[in-house]
């Protein structure tokens, strides 16, 4: 086999039907049932109902891009539909904060509106729901993050992950399986129909993004309203698709199919401020791929929340014209670079403190004015750099507010919860969640959390394993050419559930050692097998990288292509490295 065949085959994609739908998926045969969603009819109906009386309906959004995203997708699609009061209100992360408020919903009800239409939000908002419908304001539900065992009193709640609730044993990895007792030579013919039955009634894969979940409700909504033709949804792909990568749900089963096809209409997006942000952040529409939106456009997008308000983002998203795009656009650029400025100045301070902390298990730092929008990066940098959870939070007088990441079997979600009598609020998931707590008790919730991990009875060692590279194959560096590049280039996108290929190659020979960067360190080897010689590029490479010509080491790395000058040359992005 071939070194690519050998990576399909790594990948569970041997077989050939498998493969093609893989490489190639068809958005008609890939595409499910939106009705199979939880309360898409209930939704479907209140809305062709909302246009025929021309209600006034308010987007209430998020101000990451999944929410963004989704924000203009709506709005977007209901413009289509014909509805013709559309309003959108994105939170501000500093004064209401994630998800709906009973003060924010108090504010579009006064302001006349008679239907909320959630998106990314709203799962866990029983109070703030409750009070819209005291306020004769119905509300629609649109979201994928966690569910409560009782749903809201909304309209509907449509929310892939309550099938994951209501039936647990159906899903593995979000993806509907089949029932083992249909698979028996012995199953009866009515065991085997009845298993066919429910998974027919079972919505096949629950990982979602928020923009997702809106582009069902549109195709949904496109069953029963004129004004979007059965194809021209798809125009609205470019924005499911920069919402899933940067969201960084699974890359799999219509997740794929979305990102797959929204790359290619996004590289001949209708958008002005698509086209005005690719362009200011040098980013080829001919060429653009999963990294260019999780790269390039994201943290531009993601820099206006985080330092003043997200509202500049999505008046990008719905420019009308160039002139005002490109205007946006360059805004969002300086952000992002004061936004990196800022998240450079604070993991300075964080690495102080961590370096004072290096016994704990689970690091927890704290510090006055370190802007909450920015220290989840903070958190991730430190994660990588330390290979331990972390949790970093700003001290905002009698209160801090923090966010979480971590990795392998840590839940940052569950040690939050163990610290329940300590904190004001917390949750999110196992890789990533925030908190609020009294500043008096961060020494308090530092040890409980240090103490939870403990009770896990987890090994830093074993766990930091997790975080090494796995190769999908182990080659010689003559097999890494541009041929090579070029058919994994078919495996993109590339994301959460389908990494870019790792290639492990044994017993090479450095050959030359060369510093880069003002602080000499980013490193580039080159190196040789014997039978060629291959140069292995790393940024911000960890001290044991640096290993003298003559050495002989085994690498980890993903086969790539520099440019420069006009000439294409073969190397490698160094991602581990062994002495032999």
């Amino acid at each position: 086999m071939t070194l690519f065949e050998r990576i399909l085959a790594a990948r569970g994609l041997s077989d050939a039907q498998v493969r093609a739908d893989f490489l190639t998926p068809s958005y008609e045969a890939g595409r499910h049932d939106p009705f199979l969603l939880p309360d898409m009819q209930a939704a479907v109906d209140r809305l062709v109902a909302a246009r025929d009386r021309q209600d006034r309906i308010t987007i209430y959004g998020d101000y990451d891009i999944d929410g963004l995203t989704a924000t203009t997708l709506l709005l977007d699609a209901l413009a289509s539909f014909g509805f013709e009061h559309v309003t959108a209100f994105i939170p501000n992360r500093f004064v209401e904060g994630y998800g709906m408020t009973v003060e924010a919903v108090e504010k579009i009800a006064k302001a006349g509106c008679d239907l909320i239409l959630t998106v990314d939000c709203g799962s866990l908002s029983h109070a703030e729901i409750a009070r819209a419908a005291e306020l004769d304001v119905d509300v629609i539900v649109t979201d994928h993050h966690n569910v409560a065992p009782e749903q809201p009193p909304a309209v509907a709640v449509i929310n892939p992950k309550r099938l994951l609730q209501d039936f647990p044993e159906r899903y593995e990895e979000f993806i509907l399986q089949e029932d083992a007792s249909a698979k028996t030579s012995d199953a009866t013919s009515s065991d085997r129909s009845r298993v066919s039955s429910a998974s027919a009634d079972l919505y096949p894969f629950l990982d979602l993004p928020g923009v997702g979940v809106a582009f069902k409700l549109v195709q949904a909504l496109q069953t029963r309203l004129d004004g979007l033709e059965p194809g021209q949804e798809k125009w609205l792909l470019d924005l499911v698709a920069l919402g899933t990568v940067c969201d960084v749900v699974t890359l799999r089963d219509e997740n794929r199919l979305h990102v797959y096809w929204g790359l290619q209409v996004l590289a001949k997006t209708r958008r002005p401020g698509l086209r005005a942000l690719m362009a200011v952040a040098g980013v080829k529409p001919q060429t653009v791929n999963a990294r260019s939106l999780g790269f390039a456009l994201g943290p531009r997008m993601n820099a206006a929340g985080r330092l003043e308000t997200a509202q500049i983002a999505l008046d990008m998203l719905t420019a009308t014209t160039g002139q005002t795009a490109l205007e946006k656009a360059y805004q969002l650029d300086e952000m992002n670079a004061k936004r990196r400025a800022e998240q450079d100045k604070i993991l300075k301070q964080a690495i102080v403190e961590a370096e004072q902390r290096s016994g704990d298990n689970a690091l927890v730092v704290s510090a006055p004015d370190w802007n909450h929008g920015i220290i989840g990066i903070v958190a991730a940098k430190l994660l990588e750099r330390y290979q331990k959870p972390t949790y970093v939070l700003e001290e905002m007088g009698e209160e801090a507010k923090g966010s979480a990441r971590s990795y392998g079997d840590f839940s940052a979600a569950d040690a939050i919860r163990a610290a329940d009598d300590i904190i004001t609020k917390g949750g999110g998931h196992k890789l990533a969640a925030g908190v609020t707590l009294p500043t008096a008790r961060i020494a308090d919730f530092r040890a409980r959390v240090n103490k939870h991990y403990g009770d896990q009875k987890l090994s830093l060692a074993v766990q930091q394993q997790q975080l090494l590279p796995r190769e999908d194959a182990s080659a010689g560096l003559d097999e890494i050419t541009d041929a090579l590049v070029a058919e994994l280039a078919r495996l993109e996108p590339y994301g959460n559930g389908n990494p870019q290929p790792v290639i492990k190659t044994e017993q090479v020979t450095v050959q030359r050692l060369r510093l880069m960067g003002a602080e000499q360190q980013h490193v580039k080897l080159t190196l040789s097998d014997g039978l060629r010689s291959l140069e292995m590029l790393a940024f911000n490479a960890p001290q044991h990288f640096f290993v003298e010509p003559g050495e002989s080491v085994t690498i980890w790395y993903h086969p790539d292509i520099n440019e420069w000058q006009g000439r294409r040359t073969v190397e490698g992005r160094l991602l581990h490295l062994e002495l032999a």
